[in-house]
């Protein structure tokens, strides 16, 4: 070795090397060992880093084997590696003294077969998917504004950390935070328990029941995620009768849970984000509907009421009505008597002429008949069609006049209402209601007194208090001076 360290310690015969000598020669055993070499296994863990280079492990059911492909390698790749891919890739076995680690420069990748998790993943798959379980119409609708809100997570990892935060910006919530083991053996039992046991709680008691369920989990391996792959969790997040959204891993990471929940979040603060609406704009949005509301009653009742006094302008005055009906009632009144003495005269010139071939009973039957027309006529000369039109017109003016009183009454209860809400708004936020609490305002000459050293200043303070106001300091009131003795007058005896 050139580098071994040329003064050994006295008494000792093992030479010593320095860190990178053990390293340097680690690497060049292991790379005139093994040279180039094919390996067969299945894909891991796989990442891209910004440089563009590529690493993954490769793993059976016991190790691992990490391998890098470099930037200007990946180009000629057949097959890109994937997570749960079965390959063989060919490469050289080098090392990274850095770190004290082993990997597989891979510069060629085949597909060997499907990976065996990624096997019964899809068989697991495919069984829910035939029980329906899969189903778009078995989904639940996610409530608009839940009111409590259950998480299933782990308390310790940022997850449940993105979640309150994104809750607090867009609308805060109650939140119940079930802790469980997020990967490992426990990871599946204590998920499923978590959904079963927000189930069972009972709406409004003293733990309440939560009115939607966020399963959450930060990204990682397929290994790390497998617990949300069992089958127990899919039935469990099927079952629920709470409406649930599953947040497991990135956008990238697809589990059984998020087929069987009725959303899927693509990050655990995409699920903050579904759960609740954003507060402010949904305050705008009401106060914008609103005002469109107002200003639509507004526009209704202008409209209504210019129509109304456009009908107004065309109807006729009620009195001119019976003017032209009055007018020819007079012509006719006039015209009638002299009508009447005509008809009768002609009528009794050709009775007389008429009479000498008639007999008395033939006459007096005749001027019956003559008499029953006569009545009939005269019965047909009223003023009937122009009272129907007239009546018909006063019902008429008279609708519009209760729509006009109940579209102004309608308004005037509106303004009554906006005027009491906001009387009641001033009442919440007068001052007042904090002296019913204790406290006090204390003023001097008619100002507010906030510090110790302003009330030092002024010798008369007045306190307001909740029942009433009390005057202190100032001149004490003057003490009543004794009556002077009366003066001796002497005796009379």
């Amino acid at each position: 070795m050139s580098d071994l360290l040329d003064d050994p310690i006295p008494g000792q015969n093992t030479p010593e090397y320095t860190v990178s000598d053990i390293s340097g020669e680690v690497k060049r055993m292991l790379e005139g060992t093994f040279g180039r070499i094919r390996v067969r296994g299945e894909v891991g863990r796989v990442f891209k880093a910004r440089s563009g280079h590529l690493y993954y492990d490769i793993k059976d059911d016991r190790n691992v084997l990490a391998c890098t492909t470099w930037k200007g390698q990946i180009s000629g790749l057949s097959v890109v590696p994937e997570e749960g891919l079965e390959v063989v890739v060919t490469g050289r076995l080098t090392a990274f003294g850095a770190q004290s680690k082993y990997n597989l420069n891979v510069d060629e990748v085949a597909v060997a077969g499907q990976g065996a998790l990624m096997a019964l993943l899809e068989k697991r798959k495919k069984q829910l998917e035939a029980e329906g379980l899969f189903a778009p119409e078995r989904k639940k609708p996610l409530p608009y504004l839940p009111g409590i809100i259950g998480v299933v997570t782990s308390p310790s990892g940022a997850v449940i950390r993105d979640i309150l935060h994104r809750l607090r910006d867009r609308f805060p919530r109650k939140v119940l935070i079930w802790p469980v083991a997020v990967q490992g053996a426990n990871c599946a039992p204590e998920v499923t328990r978590a959904i079963e046991g927000f189930n069972r709680l009972t709406p409004g008691g003293a733990l309440p029941r939560p009115d939607l369920i966020i399963v959450a989990r930060g990204g990682g391996s397929i290994e790390d995620l497998w617990g949300f792959n069992e089958e127990s969790v899919a039935r469990a997040a099927a079952a629920s009768d709470i409406p649930l959204i599953s947040a497991v891993g990135h956008e990238t990471d697809t589990t059984l849970i998020d087929f069987t929940s009725d959303r899927r979040a693509p990050t655990p603060t995409a699920a903050a984000e579904l759960a609740v609406p954003v507060r402010m704009e949904l305050l705008a949005w009401t106060g914008e509907q609103g005002a469109r509301l107002a200003r639509s009653a507004t526009d209704a009742v202008q409209r209504r009421s210019q129509r109304l006094r456009d009908l107004s302008r065309a109807l006729p005055r009620a009195e001119t009505l019976l003017d032209t009906p009055r007018q020819r009632l007079d012509q006719v009144s006039e015209r009638l008597p002299n009508a009447l003495i005509r008809g009768v005269q002609t009528r009794r010139v050709k009775l007389l002429d008429s009479s000498a071939h008639l007999r008395p009973s033939t006459l007096r039957a005749l001027v019956e008949t003559r008499r029953d027309r006569w009545r009939n006529l005269s019965s047909r000369l009223t003023l009937r069609p122009i009272q129907r039109e007239l009546t018909t017109r006063r019902d008429t003016l008279t609708r519009l006049a209760e729509r006009l009183d109940t579209a102004q009454t309608t308004r005037l209860d509106r303004l009554r209402q906006q005027l009491d809400a906001t009387d009641r708004l001033r009442e919440t936020l007068s001052y007042k209601a904090t002296l019913d609490r204790g406290y006090a305002v204390v003023r001097a000459e008619g100002d507010v007194i906030t510090t110790k050293a302003q009330a030092a200043g002024h010798p008369v303070l007045e306190i307001e208090f909740a029942d009433g106001r009390l005057q202190t300091g100032g001149a004490k009131p003057a003490a009543k001076k004794p009556k002077p003795d009366a003066p001796d007058q002497g005796s009379l005896f």
